[in-house]
């Protein structure tokens, strides 16, 4: 498969603030038509990924290619092929929603006629139609989104960059907002989407990579990560929390020799326990055996995947204290000098 073949490809990209690394050799690469997910605590690179991206910030080293053209050799032809929703929004609250993607309109030289024909079109496409002439000041956070949305699109770009599109709104709106992005993807439209809302990622991603320190540390379907995170989980819930020690003690011997078990999470505020196991349906039954065997009584015991919030732990060193996998002090250095300075500079 040729560079062509892909909608975005990143080589050893490396950009620095100071003596900062934002982005320290990343690579990923990003098929047409897509949905493709970036992950990363604060200060890990995927802001400034964008902006490199979307021709805003110039990188220090290695490639970026977006549709087919150069991002540093060849800008205007990125910038005529993408679409851009930051995370802050651009559309002026006096105006009405018709009023703000007829400027976006004339902004790209449209004309008059054509601007608001493409106005029209955008209102209906994202359900604004009956409320284009009321003042932006009026909408829902969820409304506002959409509407920049769909002002991220008044040129019909083939790709689109969705920088942490739903930060501080509500389910309805996030909701809203993920509907949207599902029918661009079924049009045909590219999208590279960075979030911190791992359930975000999970509803909308095809593949994901997930950045810490400037780099992709994991790459994969969401399936594929929660797998490689320890498969399945059986979790017990107690009726007493005092039973908790015991009751570790004898799941994880137990399931070790019977289903492939591995170490032991457990949660004393919610009288949990959490195992990761390699035979799901022997795990269940074992773990109903010992306990049952033991005298323990469990209000709940069910087995599941992986979340990807404990995919993002375990892979960003962050899981030492949940025991979700995570080593402490497992971050990049890099990282570390990033993180200590992500409230004065934008990474």
């Amino acid at each position: 498969m040729t560079d062509r073949d892909h909608a975005i490809v990143v080589e050893e990209l490396h950009k620095h603030y100071g003596t900062r690394a934002a982005l320290d050799g990343l690579d990923l690469t990003v098929p047409h038509g897509v949905v493709h997910g970036v992950l990363g605590p604060n200060g890990a690179g995927k802001t400034t990924l964008v902006r490199i991206l979307s021709t805003l910030l110039r990188h220090d080293g290695g490639r970026a290619e977006v549709a087919g053209f150069d991002v540093l050799r060849r800008p205007d032809e990125v910038r005529l092929r993408i679409g851009l929703l930051g995370q802050h929004a651009a559309v002026d609250e006096e105006l009405s929603g018709r009023q703000n993607l007829e400027m976006f309109g004339r902004l790209f030289h449209l004309g008059a006629r054509r601007a608001g024909e493409r106005a029209d079109e955008l209102l209906g496409r994202f359900g604004l139609a009956d409320t284009g002439r009321k003042a932006v000041r009026h909408y829902s956070g969820g409304m506002r989104r959409r509407l920049d949305l769909a002002a991220s699109l008044v040129m019909a770009p083939r790709i689109l960059f969705l920088d942490e599109p739903t930060t501080g709104l509500d389910p309805r709106g996030r909701t809203e907002v993920w509907q949207a992005v599902r029918s661009l993807v079924d049009g045909g439209t590219t999208v590279l989407l960075t979030t911190q809302y791992l359930e975000e990622a999970d509803q909308l991603a095809d593949r994901i990579s997930v950045v810490d320190g400037g780099r992709v540390v994991a790459d994969g379907t969401p399936d594929e990560l929660k797998s490689a995170t320890g498969g399945d989980r059986i979790d017990v819930v107690l009726h007493d929390a005092g039973q908790l020690g015991r009751a570790a003690g004898l799941l994880e011997a137990a399931l070790r020799s019977a289903a492939g078990g591995g170490a032991v999470a457990a949660d004393a505020e919610g009288r949990r326990l959490s195992v990761p196991v390699a035979d799901r349906m022997a795990g269940l039954a074992e773990a109903v055996r010992v306990l049952a065997a033991a005298g323990i009584e469990a209000a709940d015991l069910a087995v599941r995947r992986p979340t990807l919030d404990e995919v993002f732990l375990h892979l960003t060193g962050d899981g030492a204290a949940d025991g979700t996998g995570g080593a402490a002090g497992a971050r990049p250095a890099a990282a570390a000098a990033v993180y200590a300075d992500k409230e004065g500079t934008t990474v």
